[in-house]
C-alpha cells in the first residue's frame, strides 16, 4: 500500500469517527440568529439574501469591530441584496459555540455561509466536510496576497495539504507585570521583564517580593487562568513546549510518552509553586485573572493580547506593563471559512469576497486598533494601512486608534503612543514565534481529557507526577486515536 494510500485511508477513518460524534450532537439546541428562531438550511444555491457569518462574541468590549466591519461591507455593496451579510454571534463559551456550530452545520439546521472557527477547530471540520477548500492559483502556490500573512497563523488554516480559510485575528499569551509593585520591593527597572526574560527570572523576583513584601496578606506572584477550561490546556500546553515535549506530529497522531509527559507535567508544577500562583487562579478564567491583577493580587499575569486595551479602563498608566511571556507562548485565534453548505453555489463567490474584505490590510489594522492581534505582518510595519475611517469613528479609543467615538470626561487615559507602539513590537515579536496546540480532529477530546487530568494533579497537595503521567498517557492515545 503506498504512503497515499494510507494517508487516504486515514482520513476517511477520521472522517467517519468524526461523523459519528456530529450525529451525537445533533440534540444539542442550535439557533441561527440571536432571538432563537432556526434558520432552515433552504436556498443555500442561490445568491439571494443576506451572506450569513456566524462568530463567538466580541471579547474586546471595542464597541464590535466585527459588526463594524460587516457594516462596512454592507456600505460598499448598497446596491446589491445578494452582497449583503449579516453577522450572528454565538452565546457561550468557546465549547458551547463549537457544539453549537457543529450541530447545525450536519444537520443543516443553520444558514451560515461563513462560519469564524477557532484555529484548533479547523482540522476537525476540514475531516467532516463542514468547510470547503479555499481555492487556489493554477500553479498550486499562495497568491501574492496571503503571503502577507504571518507564517504561524496562516499555517493554521491548513489541513491535509489544502488552506480551508483566511486568519482574521489572532492570539498568543504575554506577560502583564506590575512595575508599582516591584519598585516598592526593590526591583530596579532593569531586572524587571523584557523580551529575554525567562521563568527562572519570574521566580526569582518572586521570591524578592517574598523577602521584600510590599504588602501583607494576598499579594501572589502571578496569576492565569487554570480552571478546567480551554484556557487550562493553553497553560499546560505552553509548559510542555518549554520543556520540549510535543504531543503529536505533524498528522495529528499522537507521539508522546509517560517519560515526556512527566517533564512537562513537573514544569507546570514548578510554574505553579516556584512562581507563588494565587490560589483563586485553579478557578479562574480570562475576566477572573485579569480582575485580580487589576487589583493588586497578582505582580504577573499571563492573558491575551485584549487585556492590554481592557486595562486601559482598570489601572492608572503607570501601573501595568506587557512583554513577551517568558519561554513558548500558545498560538490562539479564529479563521474565517465557508461552509460546505455553501460549497461551490452561486453563494461562494460572494462568500469569499466577503471574507477578502474582512481580512483584509486595513481591516486587519481595524482588529488590532480594537483590541485583537492581527493576522497579518504588514499591519505591525511603520507603513500599515489605516483602519476603515467609518470603523475607526466607531471604535472605542485604544492606543493611537481614532477618538471619535470617546472624548472628553471619562475616556481611558491610556499608555499613550509610545508605549502603544512598544506593545505593537512585542506582540509582532510573539507572534512569529508562537507554537500551536496538538492540531488533530479530535481536539475537543484531547482538550477534555488534558483538563481533567491536569486540574486533578493540580489540587493535589503532594502530586505523584510519574503515576499522573501514566494515566494521562493512556487516555491522551485513545483520544488521539478517536476513541
Amino acid at each position: 500500500m503506498t504512503h497515499g494510500h494510507r494517508r487516504a485511508g486515514r482520513r476517511r477513518a477520521r472522517a467517519a469517527v468524526a461523523v459519528g460524534g456530529l450525529l451525537a450532537l445533533l440534540s444539542a439546541a442550535c439557533t441561527g440568529d440571536p432571538g432563537g428562531t432556526p434558520r432552515t438550511g433552504q436556498g443555500r444555491e442561490t445568491a439571494e439574501g443576506p451572506i450569513v457569518v456566524a462568530s463567538g462574541l466580541d471579547v474586546t468590549g471595542s464597541g464590535s469591530v466585527r459588526q463594524q466591519l460587516i457594516e462596512e461591507w454592507n456600505r460598499r455593496h448598497a446596491g446589491s441584496e445578494g452582497e449583503q451579510a449579516e453577522l450572528v454571534e454565538l452565546p457561550g463559551d468557546a465549547d458551547r459555540q463549537r457544539s453549537q456550530l457543529l450541530g447545525a452545520l450536519q444537520s443543516g439546521s443553520a444558514r451560515y455561509d461563513v462560519v469564524n472557527l477557532d484555529i484548533t477547530w479547523i482540522p476537525e471540520f476540514a475531516e467532516a466536510g463542514l468547510i470547503s477548500p479555499m481555492p487556489v492559483t493554477e500553479s498550486g502556490a499562495p497568491a501574492a496576497d496571503e503571503r502577507d500573512f504571518i507564517r504561524q497563523v496562516h499555517a493554521t488554516t491548513v489541513w491535509d495539504g489544502r488552506s480551508y480559510g483566511r486568519p482574521f485575528n489572532t492570539d498568543v499569551g504575554l506577560l502583564y507585570y506590575r512595575p508599582d509593585l516591584l519598585t516598592e520591593a526593590d526591583i530596579a527597572v532593569d531586572k524587571q521583564p523584557d523580551a529575554t526574560w525567562t521563568w527562572d527570572q519570574l521566580y526569582s523576583s518572586v521570591k524578592t517580593l517574598g523577602l521584600n513584601p510590599v504588602r501583607s496578606g494576598d499579594l501572589w506572584g502571578w496569576t492565569s487562568q487554570l480552571a478546567p477550561y480551554e484556557g487550562l490546556t493553553v497553560n499546560t500546553v505552553e509548559a510542555f513546549a518549554d520543556a520540549g515535549v510535543e504531543l503529536t506530529d505533524s498528522e495529528g497522531t499522537y507521539s508522546s510518552d509517560p517519560q515526556e509527559l512527566k517533564k512537562g507535567l513537573e514544569a507546570l508544577l514548578d510554574r505553579v509553586g516556584q512562581g507563588r500562583v494565587q490560589p483563586a487562579a485553579h478557578a479562574s478564567k480570562e475576566t477572573e485573572s485579569l480582575t485580580d491583577f487589576a487589583e493588586g493580587r497578582a505582580v504577573f499575569l499571563r492573558h491575551w493580547p485584549y487585556a492590554y486595551g481592557a486595562l486601559e479602563d482598570l489601572m492608572k498608566p503607570d501601573d501595568y506593563a506587557v512583554n513577551r511571556l517568558p519561554g513558548k507562548a500558545v498560538l490562539g485565534g479564529q479563521n474565517l471559512a465557508v461552509t460546505s453548505v455553501t460549497g461551490d453555489s452561486p453563494r461562494a463567490e460572494n462568500a469569499r469576497a466577503l471574507i477578502t474584505f474582512l481580512t483584509s490590510r486595513e481591516s486587519e489594522r481595524c482588529l488590532l486598533d480594537a483590541g485583537f492581534a492581527a493576522t497579518r505582518t504588514s499591519v505591525y510595519s511603520a507603513s500599515a494601512k489605516p483602519c476603515w475611517p467609518r470603523v475607526a469613528a466607531a471604535l472605542r479609543p485604544a492606543g493611537d486608534a481614532p477618538k471619535a467615538a470617546a472624548t472628553g470626561e471619562g475616556a481611558p487615559e491610556g499608555q499613550g503612543p509610545q508605549a502603544r507602539a512598544a506593545y505593537i513590537r512585542t506582540l509582532a515579536e510573539a507572534l512569529a514565534e508562537a507554537v500551536q496546540r496538538p492540531r488533530t480532529p479530535y481536539y475537543g477530546a484531547f482538550t477534555q481529557v488534558l483538563q481533567t487530568h491536569v486540574h486533578a494533579l493540580l489540587a493535589r497537595h503532594r502530586p505523584d507526577t510519574g503515576e499522573a503521567a501514566e494515566k494521562l498517557d493512556k487516555d491522551l492515545r485513545d483520544a488521539f486515536a478517536g476513541g
